[in-house]
Protein backbone atom coordinates (compact mmCIF):
# COMPACT_ATOMS: atom_id res chain seq x y z
CA UNK A 1 0.00 0.00 0.00
CA UNK A 2 1.40 3.40 -0.99
CA UNK A 3 1.82 6.24 1.42
CA UNK A 4 -0.67 8.28 -0.58
CA UNK A 5 -3.34 5.53 -0.44
CA UNK A 6 -2.90 5.01 3.30
CA UNK A 7 -3.20 8.73 3.96
CA UNK A 8 -6.41 8.90 1.94
CA UNK A 9 -8.19 6.17 3.91
CA UNK A 10 -10.62 7.45 6.56
CA UNK A 11 -9.71 6.97 10.20
CA UNK A 12 -11.77 4.47 12.16
CA UNK A 13 -13.19 5.91 15.40
CA UNK A 14 -14.00 3.29 18.00
CA UNK A 15 -15.96 3.96 21.15
CA UNK A 16 -13.78 3.43 24.21
CA UNK A 17 -14.54 0.41 26.33
CA UNK A 18 -16.96 1.27 29.11
CA UNK A 19 -15.70 1.08 32.66
CA UNK A 20 -17.24 -1.34 35.10
CA UNK A 21 -19.27 0.19 37.90
CA UNK A 22 -16.49 -0.71 40.31
CA UNK A 23 -13.92 1.13 38.19
CA UNK A 24 -16.23 4.10 37.61
CA UNK A 25 -16.92 4.56 41.31
CA UNK A 26 -13.25 4.09 42.25
CA UNK A 27 -12.18 6.87 39.91
CA UNK A 28 -14.96 9.22 40.95
CA UNK A 29 -14.33 8.84 44.68
CA UNK A 30 -10.66 9.65 44.07
CA UNK A 31 -11.41 12.70 41.86
CA UNK A 32 -10.13 10.93 38.75
CA UNK A 33 -12.08 11.19 35.49
CA UNK A 34 -14.33 8.21 34.71
CA UNK A 35 -16.21 7.73 31.43
CA UNK A 36 -19.39 9.17 32.96
CA UNK A 37 -20.96 10.17 36.27
CA UNK A 38 -21.74 6.99 38.22
CA UNK A 39 -25.18 6.24 39.62
CA UNK A 40 -25.71 4.60 43.00
CA UNK A 41 -28.74 5.05 45.25
CA UNK A 42 -29.41 3.59 48.67
CA UNK A 43 -32.69 1.75 48.36
CA UNK A 44 -34.96 1.42 51.37
CA UNK A 45 -35.52 -2.06 52.76
CA UNK A 46 -39.20 -1.61 51.91
CA UNK A 47 -38.31 -1.08 48.24
CA UNK A 48 -36.46 -4.40 48.20
CA UNK A 49 -39.40 -6.16 49.84
CA UNK A 50 -41.87 -4.77 47.30
CA UNK A 51 -39.73 -5.49 44.25
CA UNK A 52 -37.71 -8.66 44.83
CA UNK A 53 -40.23 -11.37 45.68
CA UNK A 54 -39.19 -12.10 49.27
CA UNK A 55 -41.31 -11.60 52.40
CA UNK A 56 -40.09 -8.87 54.72
CA UNK A 57 -38.88 -11.27 57.41
CA UNK A 58 -36.63 -13.03 54.85
CA UNK A 59 -35.14 -9.76 53.59
CA UNK A 60 -34.41 -8.68 57.17
CA UNK A 61 -33.15 -11.98 58.58
CA UNK A 62 -31.56 -13.87 55.67
CA UNK A 63 -28.20 -12.86 54.22
CA UNK A 64 -28.96 -14.95 51.14
CA UNK A 65 -32.26 -13.17 50.45
CA UNK A 66 -30.86 -9.72 51.12
CA UNK A 67 -27.75 -10.27 48.99
CA UNK A 68 -29.95 -11.42 46.12
CA UNK A 69 -32.09 -8.29 46.53
CA UNK A 70 -29.03 -6.03 46.49
CA UNK A 71 -27.64 -7.52 43.28
CA UNK A 72 -31.00 -8.01 41.59
CA UNK A 73 -32.00 -4.34 41.78
CA UNK A 74 -28.50 -2.98 41.17
CA UNK A 75 -28.58 -4.85 37.86
CA UNK A 76 -32.12 -3.76 37.07
CA UNK A 77 -31.43 -0.07 37.72
CA UNK A 78 -27.86 -0.20 36.34
CA UNK A 79 -26.38 1.10 39.57
CA UNK A 80 -22.60 1.23 39.73
CA UNK A 81 -22.43 0.24 43.38
CA UNK A 82 -24.26 -1.39 46.28
CA UNK A 83 -24.40 -0.23 49.88
CA UNK A 84 -24.56 -3.14 52.33
CA UNK A 85 -26.66 -1.42 54.98
CA UNK A 86 -27.72 -4.39 57.09
CA UNK A 87 -25.37 -6.69 59.00
CA UNK A 88 -24.95 -10.32 58.04
CA UNK A 89 -27.12 -13.04 59.55
CA UNK A 90 -26.47 -16.61 60.65
CA UNK A 91 -26.94 -19.08 57.82
CA UNK A 92 -29.27 -21.16 59.98
CA UNK A 93 -31.21 -18.20 61.44
CA UNK A 94 -34.53 -20.05 61.46
CA UNK A 95 -33.33 -22.61 64.01
CA UNK A 96 -33.87 -19.99 66.74
CA UNK A 97 -37.37 -19.08 65.54
CA UNK A 98 -40.32 -20.41 67.52
CA UNK A 99 -42.89 -19.45 64.87
CA UNK A 100 -43.69 -16.92 62.16
CA UNK A 101 -47.22 -15.54 62.01
CA UNK A 102 -48.43 -13.91 58.80
CA UNK A 103 -50.49 -10.72 59.10
CA UNK A 104 -52.32 -8.40 56.73
CA UNK A 105 -49.73 -5.61 56.70
CA UNK A 106 -46.86 -7.19 58.61
CA UNK A 107 -45.58 -10.57 59.76
CA UNK A 108 -44.50 -11.53 63.28
CA UNK A 109 -41.38 -13.49 64.21
CA UNK A 110 -41.29 -15.06 67.69
CA UNK A 111 -37.96 -16.34 69.00
CA UNK A 112 -37.22 -19.38 71.14
CA UNK A 113 -34.71 -17.73 73.47
CA UNK A 114 -35.52 -14.02 73.43
CA UNK A 115 -38.60 -12.17 74.71
CA UNK A 116 -40.89 -10.09 72.57
CA UNK A 117 -41.71 -10.16 68.88
CA UNK A 118 -40.06 -8.86 65.72
CA UNK A 119 -42.62 -7.06 63.58
CA UNK A 120 -41.79 -7.23 59.88
CA UNK A 121 -43.87 -4.84 57.75
CA UNK A 122 -44.49 -5.70 54.11
CA UNK A 123 -42.92 -2.40 53.00
CA UNK A 124 -40.59 -1.17 55.74
CA UNK A 125 -37.82 -2.01 58.20
CA UNK A 126 -38.42 -4.68 60.80
CA UNK A 127 -38.42 -3.63 64.47
CA UNK A 128 -38.20 -5.68 67.62
CA UNK A 129 -40.81 -5.11 70.33
CA UNK A 130 -40.24 -6.07 73.94
CA UNK A 131 -42.33 -6.27 77.11
CA UNK A 132 -42.13 -3.43 79.59
CA UNK A 133 -39.97 -4.17 82.65
CA UNK A 134 -41.76 -6.47 85.08
CA UNK A 135 -44.50 -7.41 82.62
CA UNK A 136 -45.11 -10.70 80.87
CA UNK A 137 -47.86 -10.11 78.29
CA UNK A 138 -49.53 -12.74 76.16
CA UNK A 139 -47.23 -13.18 73.12
CA UNK A 140 -50.28 -13.14 70.86
CA UNK A 141 -51.14 -9.63 72.08
CA UNK A 142 -48.63 -7.82 69.87
CA UNK A 143 -49.93 -4.41 70.96
CA UNK A 144 -48.78 -5.13 74.54
CA UNK A 145 -45.14 -4.81 73.51
CA UNK A 146 -43.17 -1.59 72.94
CA UNK A 147 -40.52 -0.84 70.32
CA UNK A 148 -36.95 -1.50 71.44
CA UNK A 149 -36.12 2.23 71.31
CA UNK A 150 -38.95 3.23 73.64
CA UNK A 151 -37.55 5.32 76.51
CA UNK A 152 -39.22 2.99 79.02
CA UNK A 153 -36.90 0.16 77.98
CA UNK A 154 -33.74 2.15 77.26
CA UNK A 155 -31.13 2.56 80.02
CA UNK A 156 -30.72 5.71 82.10
CA UNK A 157 -27.45 7.52 81.48
CA UNK A 158 -26.29 7.06 85.08
CA UNK A 159 -26.87 3.30 84.80
CA UNK A 160 -24.58 2.77 81.82
CA UNK A 161 -21.09 1.42 82.51
CA UNK A 162 -18.66 2.98 80.03
CA UNK A 163 -16.53 -0.18 80.20
CA UNK A 164 -19.48 -2.10 78.71
CA UNK A 165 -19.59 0.13 75.62
CA UNK A 166 -17.88 -0.88 72.39
CA UNK A 167 -19.99 -1.13 69.21
CA UNK A 168 -23.80 -1.35 69.03
CA UNK A 169 -25.62 -2.31 65.84
CA UNK A 170 -29.34 -1.49 66.17
CA UNK A 171 -30.08 -3.63 63.11
CA UNK A 172 -28.90 -6.89 64.60
CA UNK A 173 -31.45 -9.62 65.33
CA UNK A 174 -33.83 -8.58 68.12
CA UNK A 175 -32.61 -5.00 67.94
CA UNK A 176 -31.20 -2.85 70.73
CA UNK A 177 -29.92 -4.21 74.03
CA UNK A 178 -27.88 -3.02 76.99
CA UNK A 179 -25.38 -4.40 77.74
CA UNK A 180 -25.08 -5.11 74.04
CA UNK A 181 -24.72 -8.52 72.42
CA UNK A 182 -25.32 -9.79 68.90
CA UNK A 183 -28.22 -12.00 67.90
CA UNK A 184 -31.07 -13.50 69.91
CA UNK A 185 -29.23 -15.75 72.35
CA UNK A 186 -28.16 -13.61 75.32
CA UNK A 187 -24.53 -13.85 76.37
CA UNK A 188 -21.93 -11.66 78.07
CA UNK A 189 -19.76 -10.00 75.47
CA UNK A 190 -16.13 -9.09 76.06
CA UNK A 191 -16.09 -5.37 75.32
CA UNK A 192 -12.29 -5.20 75.40
CA UNK A 193 -11.49 -8.02 72.94
CA UNK A 194 -12.27 -6.87 69.39
CA UNK A 195 -11.03 -10.15 67.98
CA UNK A 196 -13.88 -12.04 69.68
CA UNK A 197 -16.53 -9.32 69.93
CA UNK A 198 -17.97 -9.53 66.41
CA UNK A 199 -19.58 -12.78 65.23
CA UNK A 200 -18.25 -14.14 61.95
CA UNK A 201 -21.70 -14.11 60.38
CA UNK A 202 -21.70 -10.30 60.65
CA UNK A 203 -19.88 -10.17 57.27
CA UNK A 204 -21.81 -12.87 55.39
CA UNK A 205 -23.92 -10.49 53.30
CA UNK A 206 -20.82 -8.60 52.16
CA UNK A 207 -19.14 -11.85 51.14
CA UNK A 208 -22.20 -13.00 49.18
CA UNK A 209 -22.57 -9.72 47.32
CA UNK A 210 -18.85 -9.43 46.61
CA UNK A 211 -18.91 -12.88 45.03
CA UNK A 212 -22.09 -12.24 43.01
CA UNK A 213 -21.12 -8.77 41.78
CA UNK A 214 -17.34 -8.53 41.29
CA UNK A 215 -17.87 -5.72 38.75
CA UNK A 216 -19.79 -3.43 41.12
CA UNK A 217 -18.50 -1.15 43.87
CA UNK A 218 -19.46 -2.72 47.22
CA UNK A 219 -19.67 -0.33 50.15
CA UNK A 220 -19.69 -1.34 53.80
CA UNK A 221 -21.74 0.66 56.30
CA UNK A 222 -21.00 1.30 59.96
CA UNK A 223 -22.67 3.43 62.61
CA UNK A 224 -21.04 6.61 63.84
CA UNK A 225 -20.47 7.12 67.57
CA UNK A 226 -23.28 9.68 67.55
CA UNK A 227 -25.76 7.31 65.90
CA UNK A 228 -24.90 4.61 68.41
CA UNK A 229 -25.32 6.84 71.46
CA UNK A 230 -28.63 8.19 70.17
CA UNK A 231 -29.92 4.64 69.75
CA UNK A 232 -28.50 3.50 73.09
CA UNK A 233 -30.48 6.00 75.15
CA UNK A 234 -33.31 7.01 72.84
CA UNK A 235 -33.28 10.38 71.11
CA UNK A 236 -34.85 12.54 73.80
CA UNK A 237 -32.78 11.11 76.65
CA UNK A 238 -29.56 11.31 74.65
CA UNK A 239 -30.09 14.95 73.70
CA UNK A 240 -30.80 15.86 77.31
CA UNK A 241 -27.68 13.92 78.30
CA UNK A 242 -25.48 16.19 76.22
CA UNK A 243 -26.78 19.10 78.29
CA UNK A 244 -26.98 17.50 81.74
CA UNK A 245 -24.04 15.05 81.66
CA UNK A 246 -21.69 16.07 78.83
CA UNK A 247 -18.55 14.48 80.28
CA UNK A 248 -20.06 11.02 80.49
CA UNK A 249 -21.59 11.35 77.02
CA UNK A 250 -18.16 12.26 75.63
CA UNK A 251 -16.62 9.24 77.35
CA UNK A 252 -19.24 6.98 75.77
CA UNK A 253 -18.68 8.56 72.36
CA UNK A 254 -14.96 7.85 72.70
CA UNK A 255 -15.60 4.17 73.39
CA UNK A 256 -17.97 3.96 70.43
CA UNK A 257 -15.31 5.62 68.24
CA UNK A 258 -12.85 2.89 69.21
CA UNK A 259 -15.40 0.18 68.46
CA UNK A 260 -16.22 1.75 65.09
CA UNK A 261 -12.58 1.58 64.01
CA UNK A 262 -12.44 -2.10 64.93
CA UNK A 263 -15.64 -2.74 62.97
CA UNK A 264 -14.17 -1.01 59.92
CA UNK A 265 -11.02 -3.13 60.09
CA UNK A 266 -13.20 -6.16 59.50
CA UNK A 267 -15.16 -4.49 56.70
CA UNK A 268 -11.84 -3.87 54.95
CA UNK A 269 -10.73 -7.47 55.47
CA UNK A 270 -13.87 -8.62 53.64
CA UNK A 271 -13.12 -6.66 50.52
CA UNK A 272 -15.37 -3.62 50.50
CA UNK A 273 -14.47 -0.84 48.08
CA UNK A 274 -15.57 2.08 50.26
CA UNK A 275 -16.74 2.89 53.78
CA UNK A 276 -19.96 4.69 54.67
CA UNK A 277 -20.34 6.01 58.19
CA UNK A 278 -24.01 6.63 58.89
CA UNK A 279 -24.30 9.67 61.13
CA UNK A 280 -27.92 10.55 60.52
CA UNK A 281 -28.41 12.69 63.63
CA UNK A 282 -25.44 15.03 63.17
CA UNK A 283 -27.37 17.60 61.12
CA UNK A 284 -29.00 20.85 62.15
CA UNK A 285 -32.28 19.19 63.09
CA UNK A 286 -30.61 17.72 66.18
CA UNK A 287 -27.37 19.62 66.76
CA UNK A 288 -26.43 23.25 66.35
CA UNK A 289 -23.15 24.06 64.66
CA UNK A 290 -21.66 24.72 68.13
CA UNK A 291 -22.81 21.39 69.53
CA UNK A 292 -21.63 19.63 66.38
CA UNK A 293 -18.19 21.09 67.00
CA UNK A 294 -18.23 20.03 70.65
CA UNK A 295 -19.66 16.51 70.41
CA UNK A 296 -19.81 15.19 66.85
CA UNK A 297 -16.57 16.48 65.37
CA UNK A 298 -14.14 15.06 67.98
CA UNK A 299 -15.73 11.61 67.88
CA UNK A 300 -15.84 11.40 64.09
CA UNK A 301 -12.29 12.70 63.82
CA UNK A 302 -11.17 9.87 66.15
CA UNK A 303 -12.87 7.36 63.88
CA UNK A 304 -11.29 8.49 60.62
CA UNK A 305 -7.90 9.06 62.26
CA UNK A 306 -8.04 5.53 63.69
CA UNK A 307 -9.01 4.05 60.32
CA UNK A 308 -6.09 5.72 58.57
CA UNK A 309 -3.70 4.77 61.39
CA UNK A 310 -4.71 1.15 60.76
CA UNK A 311 -3.45 1.49 57.19
CA UNK A 312 -6.91 1.48 55.60
CA UNK A 313 -6.93 3.90 52.65
CA UNK A 314 -10.37 3.08 51.26
CA UNK A 315 -12.53 6.07 50.34
CA UNK A 316 -14.74 6.99 53.29
CA UNK A 317 -17.88 9.09 53.30
CA UNK A 318 -20.51 10.11 55.81
CA UNK A 319 -24.30 9.98 55.59
CA UNK A 320 -25.90 12.85 57.51
CA UNK A 321 -29.55 13.72 57.01
CA UNK A 322 -31.16 17.14 56.87
CA UNK A 323 -29.48 20.52 57.26
CA UNK A 324 -25.67 20.38 57.00
CA UNK A 325 -25.00 23.45 54.86
CA UNK A 326 -23.76 25.43 57.87
CA UNK A 327 -21.12 22.84 58.90
CA UNK A 328 -19.43 21.60 55.74
CA UNK A 329 -16.19 23.26 56.82
CA UNK A 330 -16.33 21.39 60.15
CA UNK A 331 -17.02 18.12 58.34
CA UNK A 332 -13.76 18.64 56.45
CA UNK A 333 -11.98 18.58 59.82
CA UNK A 334 -13.24 15.06 60.59
CA UNK A 335 -10.94 13.68 57.89
CA UNK A 336 -13.76 12.09 55.85
CA UNK A 337 -13.33 11.94 52.04
CA UNK A 338 -16.92 12.35 50.90
CA UNK A 339 -20.44 13.42 51.81
CA UNK A 340 -23.66 11.51 51.23
CA UNK A 341 -27.27 12.77 51.10
CA UNK A 342 -26.68 16.55 50.75
CA UNK A 343 -30.41 17.07 51.28
CA UNK A 344 -31.66 20.01 49.20
CA UNK A 345 -34.49 22.30 50.35
CA UNK A 346 -37.04 21.64 51.73
CA UNK A 347 -35.53 18.48 53.31
CA UNK A 348 -32.20 20.18 54.04
CA UNK A 349 -30.21 23.26 53.10
CA UNK A 350 -27.34 22.07 50.90
CA UNK A 351 -26.80 23.92 47.62
CA UNK A 352 -24.87 21.46 45.45
CA UNK A 353 -23.40 24.14 43.21
CA UNK A 354 -22.09 26.15 46.15
CA UNK A 355 -20.81 23.04 47.95
CA UNK A 356 -19.00 21.90 44.82
CA UNK A 357 -17.35 25.30 44.36
CA UNK A 358 -16.23 25.63 47.98
CA UNK A 359 -15.45 22.05 48.94
CA UNK A 360 -15.20 20.10 45.68
CA UNK A 361 -11.47 19.56 46.18
CA UNK A 362 -11.99 18.29 49.74
CA UNK A 363 -14.96 15.96 49.21
CA UNK A 364 -16.56 13.75 46.65
CA UNK A 365 -20.32 14.22 46.74
CA UNK A 366 -23.10 11.65 46.48
CA UNK A 367 -26.77 12.59 46.48
CA UNK A 368 -28.76 15.84 46.37
CA UNK A 369 -31.73 14.46 44.39
CA UNK A 370 -34.94 14.84 46.41
CA UNK A 371 -36.19 11.27 46.66
CA UNK A 372 -39.68 12.28 47.79
CA UNK A 373 -40.59 15.33 45.68
CA UNK A 374 -38.80 14.11 42.58
CA UNK A 375 -38.80 10.32 42.38
CA UNK A 376 -41.81 9.43 44.52
CA UNK A 377 -44.25 12.27 43.89
CA UNK A 378 -42.93 13.64 40.58
CA UNK A 379 -43.97 17.14 41.58
CA UNK A 380 -44.20 19.50 38.65
CA UNK A 381 -44.35 16.61 36.21
CA UNK A 382 -41.83 14.13 34.83
CA UNK A 383 -40.14 16.67 32.54
CA UNK A 384 -39.46 19.09 35.41
CA UNK A 385 -38.12 16.22 37.53
CA UNK A 386 -35.77 15.07 34.78
CA UNK A 387 -34.59 18.64 34.24
CA UNK A 388 -33.81 18.71 37.97
CA UNK A 389 -31.61 15.63 37.57
CA UNK A 390 -29.91 17.18 34.55
CA UNK A 391 -29.11 20.20 36.73
CA UNK A 392 -27.48 17.98 39.38
CA UNK A 393 -25.37 16.41 36.62
CA UNK A 394 -24.49 19.83 35.21
CA UNK A 395 -23.18 21.24 38.49
CA UNK A 396 -21.87 18.02 40.02
CA UNK A 397 -20.00 16.59 37.04
CA UNK A 398 -17.13 19.08 36.43
CA UNK A 399 -13.78 17.71 37.53
CA UNK A 400 -15.26 14.37 38.65
CA UNK A 401 -16.13 13.69 42.30
CA UNK A 402 -19.92 13.43 41.96
CA UNK A 403 -22.14 10.34 42.22
CA UNK A 404 -25.71 10.79 40.99
CA UNK A 405 -27.95 9.60 43.81
CA UNK A 406 -30.99 10.40 45.84
CA UNK A 407 -30.30 12.52 48.91
CA UNK A 408 -31.51 9.80 51.27
CA UNK A 409 -32.83 6.31 50.67
CA UNK A 410 -35.30 5.63 47.88
CA UNK A 411 -38.82 5.37 49.30
CA UNK A 412 -40.48 1.93 49.17
CA UNK A 413 -43.13 2.86 46.60
CA UNK A 414 -40.97 4.70 44.06
CA UNK A 415 -41.74 3.25 40.62
CA UNK A 416 -39.01 1.24 38.93
CA UNK A 417 -39.12 3.30 35.73
CA UNK A 418 -38.18 6.44 37.66
CA UNK A 419 -35.03 4.74 38.90
CA UNK A 420 -33.99 3.27 35.55
CA UNK A 421 -34.03 6.81 34.13
CA UNK A 422 -31.15 7.85 36.40
CA UNK A 423 -28.57 5.75 34.58
CA UNK A 424 -30.08 6.71 31.21
CA UNK A 425 -29.76 10.41 32.03
CA UNK A 426 -26.20 9.91 33.31
CA UNK A 427 -25.32 8.13 30.04
CA UNK A 428 -26.74 11.01 28.02
CA UNK A 429 -25.80 14.06 30.08
CA UNK A 430 -23.06 12.92 32.43
CA UNK A 431 -20.29 11.79 30.12
CA UNK A 432 -16.68 12.93 30.28
CA UNK A 433 -15.58 11.43 26.95
CA UNK A 434 -17.47 13.79 24.64
CA UNK A 435 -19.93 11.14 23.48
CA UNK A 436 -22.96 12.55 25.27
CA UNK A 437 -24.81 15.85 25.48
CA UNK A 438 -24.37 18.82 27.76
CA UNK A 439 -27.45 19.89 29.72
CA UNK A 440 -28.90 23.12 28.37
CA UNK A 441 -31.01 25.91 29.81
CA UNK A 442 -33.77 23.41 30.54
CA UNK A 443 -31.65 22.01 33.40
CA UNK A 444 -33.11 23.65 36.49
CA UNK A 445 -33.55 22.61 40.12
CA UNK A 446 -37.03 21.48 41.05
CA UNK A 447 -39.20 23.97 42.90
CA UNK A 448 -41.23 22.61 45.81
CA UNK A 449 -43.87 24.93 47.29
CA UNK A 450 -41.90 27.94 46.18
CA UNK A 451 -38.61 26.58 47.55
CA UNK A 452 -35.81 25.71 45.14
CA UNK A 453 -34.99 22.06 45.70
Amino acid sequence: MSVETAAAEPKVHTQPKALTGRERMARTMRHQLPDRVPVMCQLSIGHYILNCGYPGYEVWHSSEALADCFVQLARKYRFDGILINLPGRPENWKKNVARIVAGKDEDYVYWKNYPGVTKCPHDDNAHHYVPLPGQNPDPADTDAFVKDNDLRVRPEIDDVDVDKIFYDDPHTECGLKYPYFFGNNEYTADYHKPETYFPEYEWRTIDLVRKAAPDLSVHGEFFSPMSQIMELFGYERALMGFIDNPDKMKAILERFAYGSVEYVKRLAQHGVDALLMTSAFAGGGFFSREHYEEFVLPAERKVWKGIRAAGIELPGYVHTCGAIGDRLDLMVETGVNGLDTLDPPPLGNTDLEEAKQKFGEKFFFKGNVDSVSNLLQARGGIEACENDIKWRLKVGKPGSGYVLSTACSVAPHVKAERLTRLAELAEEYGRYDGLGKEPGDEAKPLTVKGVNA
